[in-house]
C-alpha cells in the first residue's frame, strides 16, 4: 500500500507537470516561468521548487487558492499584474519565503490583507497600484515587510490614509502612491517611515499635499509631485518642524498653477532649509508673471540651488511680464535649465543678477539674434561656464558670437540644430571657450571663424567637403554625417586624441601623417610604412565575397545536377547500395508474385481491365501484383517498390509515352535497373503498348534503352486476330 500510496502521488505530480508544459510550454526544466498574455483563467497546476520566477501577467486569472503556489517554495519573483484578480486566498502565499518581488498592480482586489503578507519575510518589491480598494485598512498590512525596499499602491478609488497605515516599514528606496482621489489624511500616517529616497505621489487636492509634505520633510531626499492642483497655501509646509530637514529635491509634474499660488509656494518653500533642487515638468501657468515679488523678496534667501523648468505651458507666454524684483531671488542659484517653453528673451537687469550660475540651458526655445543682445548682455551670466542654446532660431553665427563673448568664463557652448547657414572668416569668442558643438547648423564649411583654443569640436551633419583648420589644443574632433573625401591633416590637430568619422564619403588620407592603433600587432607604427593583407583590411566584405561565391557555386553545381541527373544517380546509387545487402534473387518460399506490373496510371485501364483480366482469369491463373492494389499501406513507397520487385518473379513494365513522362514509372526504373539489368537475367518483361522510339526514353536509363535496341520485346497489335498470339507470348514468357 505505501508504494501504491508513492506511486500514485508519483503519477500525479507528474500529470500535473505535463499539464503546466501543455499550459506554458516555457516552464518546461526552466526557472523563468512565462505565461503572460496566454489568456489563462487559473494559476497552471504543475509549479515546481525548480521556479525562481513566475510570469503570469497580462492574463484573466481571477481567484488566486491556496494550493496554486505551494509548491514554488524557491519563488523569486511572481508577476500577476494585469489579470482580473479579486479574491485571494489567505494562505495563497504561504510557502513564499523567499519571495523578492510580487507585482499584483492593475487588477480588482478590493481590500488588502495583511495576512496575504505575513510569511513574505524576504519580500522587497511590491506592486499593488490599480485595483479597487478605497484604503489600506484599519491598520498597516506591510508590518511584517521588514526588508521592503520599494511599494506602489493607490489607484483612481484611493481616498483615505490612516495612522498606523505604514506601521513595521523603516526605510524605503521608493514609494509610490496613487493619490489623485484622496480626500482624507490623517497626520502623522507618513511620519512612521523614517528616510524614503524618492517619492512619487499622484494627488490633486492642494491642502492633503500640504499635510503629506509637512509629515515628510525629515524623511523623503526627493519628492514628486504629479497632477497637483495648486492653491494658495496660507500654512507653512514645515509647521511644529524644526531643522535639520531631508528634502533636498522638489519635482512637479502634469501640474496646474496661476501666478497667485506660484507666487505663495515659492514663499513657503523657503522653509525647506534643506531644499536644493526645484523642477517643473509639463506643468501649467495660468497667468503673466504677476507675482507678488515684494512678499517673496521680504520672506528672505532661498536656498535652491538648481532649477529645471521642462516643456512648461504658458497660454500668455508672450504678455509675461520681466519678473521684475525677483533678483534677490537668484543670486545663489548655480544651475538653471528652461527647455521647450517659448522663452524668447531675459531681461538684461535680471540676466546681470545671476551672480552664481554655472550652467545655463534653454534647449528648444524661440531665442532669435535681434534679442539675444538683450539676454546675454554686458556683465550678465558673470560666472557662467556652461551655455546651451541648442534647437532656438539663431540665424547668424556671427551675431551670435559677439553676444557670447560677453561670457568671459564660459568654455562650453552648445549652438547646434540652430539654423546658421553660413559661416564667417573672423568671430569673437570668450577666450576661455573649449568646448564648441556645431552640429547641423547647415554651415558648407569651417572657416578661422572656429576658435583656437578649442579641445573639443562637433560639427557633425553639416555638409562639410573638407576640414584644414589649425587647432593646436584639440582633443576630439566630431565629423559625422557630411561630405568628406579624404581625412584631415595631422600636422594642424597634433593633441588628437578622439575622431569620429563616420557616414562621410572617405576615399584617402595622409599615410605619413597617422600612426596605427589596431590591430594590436601594428599599433604605433606609421600607417605608411604598415602593409596588411585584403583579409586584415576588410575582413567583413572579404567573408561577404566568399559567402556569395560559395552561394554562387552551389548554385551552379545544383544547376548542372539538374541538367545532368545528378540526383536520379545518387537515387541509383542508394538503391544499389540498398539492394546489394540483400540476396541476389530472393528465395523461392518468398516468391509471391508471377509479376511486378510497372506502368502509367494513364494506362490503368489498359492494364487493369484488360491484362489483369486476361492473366489472372487464365488457366492456370498469373498472380500479378499492382501498386494500387498490393503495396502495404502506410510503408514507405520505395520500400514497396523495392520489396515488390524482389518478391516476384519477373517486372513487367507496360511502354508508352505516358510511362516515359510519368514520375513514379522513373522510380520504378530506377529501383529496380541494377537489379534487373545488371544480373544479366531476364527478369524484365517489356510490353509496348503503342509505338514509341528508344530515343524518346531518358537518357539516363542507358540499359534500358540499349536492351530494347537488341532484344525482342512485345508490342500490343491494334488488330484482334493477333492479339491471341500477343496473349500466349506474354504467358510463355511470365513462365519462363
Amino acid at each position: 500500500w505505501r508504494v501504491w500510496a508513492i506511486y500514485m502521488v508519483l503519477a500525479a505530480n507528474l500529470a500535473e507537470q505535463q499539464e503546466l508544459k501543455q499550459v506554458c510550454p516555457s516552464c518546461d526544466a526552466a526557472q523563468l516561468c512565462n505565461c503572460s498574455s496566454m489568456g489563462l483563467d487559473f494559476i497552471p497546476p504543475g509549479l515546481t521548487d525548480k521556479i525562481t520566477v513566475l510570469n503570469l501577467a497580462h492574463n484573466r486569472i481571477k481567484h488566486i487558492r491556496s494550493q496554486d503556489l505551494q509548491q514554488a517554495v524557491n519563488l523569486r519573483a511572481l508577476l500577476l499584474q494585469s489579470n482580473k484578480i479579486s479574491s485571494i486566498d489567505e494562505d495563497s502565499f504561504l510557502s513564499l519565503t523567499n519571495l523578492e518581488l510580487l507585482d499584483l498592480s492593475n487588477n480588482s482586489l478590493a481590500r488588502l490583507s495583511p495576512v496575504w503578507f505575513g510569511h513574505l519575510l524576504s519580500l522587497q518589491h511590491l506592486h499593488l497600484q490599480g485595483n479597487l480598494y478605497r484604503d489600506l485598512g484599519e491598520s498597516s498590512p506591510f508590518s511584517s515587510l521588514r526588508n521592503l525596499s520599494s511599494l506602489h499602491l493607490g489607484n483612481p478609488q484611493f481616498t483615505v490614509i490612516r495612522q498606523g497605515n505604514f506601521e513595521g516599514i523603516e526605510f524605503l528606496n521608493k514609494l509610490w502612491i496613487d493619490g489623485r482621489s484622496l480626500s482624507q489624511y490623517e497626520q502623522g500616517s507618513l511620519k512612521l517611515i523614517k528616510k524614503i529616497k524618492h517619492m512619487i505621489i499622484n494627488i490633486r487636492n492642494s491642502s492633503i499635499f500640504s499635510e503629506i509634505v509637512r509629515d515628510l520633510v525629515h524623511s523623503v531626499t526627493w519628492l514628486e509631485v504629479r497632477e497637483l492642483q495648486l492653491a494658495v497655501e496660507t500654512k507653512s509646509l514645515v509647521q511644529n518642524s524644526t531643522p535639520p530637514f531631508r528634502i533636498q529635491k522638489l519635482t512637479f509634474k502634469d501640474a496646474f498653477c496661476t501666478d497667485q499660488s506660484l507666487s505663495r509656494m515659492l514663499v513657503l518653500l523657503k522653509n525647506i532649509t534643506s531644499l536644493r533642487e526645484l523642477e517643473a515638468i509639463d506643468c501649467v501657468l495660468e497667468g503673466k508673471g504677476e507675482w507678488d515679488t515684494e512678499e517673496i523678496a521680504s520672506s528672505g534667501q532661498s536656498f535652491i540651488e538648481t532649477i529645471s523648468i521642462l516643456n512648461v505651458m504658458i497660454p500668455n507666454f508672450h504678455l509675461f511680464f520681466d519678473l521684475y524684483g525677483m533678483e534677490s531671488q537668484i543670486n545663489k542659484l548655480k544651475r538653471l535649465t528652461i527647455t521647450s517653453s517659448k522663452v524668447f528673451m531675459v531681461p538684461c537687469r535680471l540676466a546681470r543678477h545671476f551672480s552664481s550660475l554655472l550652467y545655463l540651458d534653454f534647449k528648444d526655445n524661440l531665442l532669435v539674434n535681434n534679442r539675444l543682445d538683450e539676454t546675454i548682455c554686458e556683465n550678465a551670466w558673470p560666472s557662467l561656464q556652461t551655455l546651451n542654446l541648442s534647437q532656438n532660431s539663431l540665424k547668424s553665427l556671427k551675431e551670435t558670437a559677439k553676444c557670447i563673448c560677453h561670457l568671459r568664463k564660459l568654455n562650453n557652448l552648445d549652438l547646434s540644430q540652430n539654423n546658421f547657414g553660413d559661416i564667417p572668416d573672423v568671430c569673437e569668442w570668450p577666450k576661455n571657450l573649449k568646448y564648441l558643438n556645431l552640429s547641423s547648423t547647415q554651415i558648407p564649411k569651417v572657416t578661422t571663424c572656429v576658435p583656437p583654443t578649442l579641445e573639443v569640436l562637433d560639427v557633425s551633419g553639416n555638409n562639410l567637403k573638407e576640414f584644414g583648420l589649425q587647432l593646436p589644443f584639440l582633443k576630439e574632433l566630431y565629423l559625422t554625417k557630411n561630405q568628406l573625401k579624404t581625412l584631415p591633416g595631422a600636422a594642424p590637430i597634433p593633441n588628437l586624441v578622439v575622431m569620429s568619422v563616420r557616414r562621410n564619403k572617405l576615399n584617402s588620407f595622409s599615410k605619413e601623417e597617422y600612426i596605427c592603433d589596431s590591430p594590436l600587432a601594428v599599433r604605433g607604427a606609421e600607417v605608411g610604412a604598415v602593409h596588411l593583407s585584403l583579409m586584415e583590411c576588410h575582413r567583413s566584405l572579404v567573408v561577404s565575397l566568399i559567402c556569395v561565391l560559395v552561394f554562387l557555386v552551389i548554385l551552379i553545381l545544383v544547376a548542372i545536377g539538374y541538367k545532368y541527373h545528378v540526383v536520379w544517380y545518387l537515387r541509383m546509387t542508394w538503391a544499389w547500395l540498398q539492394a546489394k545487402r540483400k540476396p541476389k534473387r530472393a528465395p523461392p518460399k518468398d516468391i509471391c508474385y508471377d509479376a511486378f506490373v510497372s506502368y502509367s496510371e494513364n494506362d490503368s485501364n489498359w492494364v487493369e481491365n484488360i491484362m489483369v483480366r486476361e492473366l489472372e482469369q487464365a488457366c492456370p491463373p498469373f498472380r500479378l501484383c499492382l501498386h494500387k492494389r498490393d503495396f502495404v499501406p502506410g510503408k514507405w513507397i520505395v520500400d514497396n517498390i523495392i520489396d515488390s520487385i524482389e518478391k516476384s518473379h519477373k517486372t513487367l513494365f507496360v511502354l508508352s509515352e505516358h510511362f516515359v513522362q510519368s514520375e513514379w514509372c522513373k522510380y520504378e526504373l530506377d529501383f529496380s535497373h541494377f537489379r534487373l539489368f545488371d544480373e544479366n537475367n531476364d527478369a524484365a518483361i517489356l510490353v509496348l503498348l503503342e509505338p514509341i522510339q528508344s530515343k524518346t526514353i531518358p537518357k539516363r536509363f542507358c540499359k534500358l534503352r540499349k536492351i530494347m535496341n537488341t532484344k525482342t520485346y512485345l508490342e500490343w497489335p491494334r488488330e484482334e486476330e493477333q492479339q491471341q498470339m500477343f496473349w500466349e507470348n506474354l504467358k510463355r514468357a511470365l513462365k519462363s
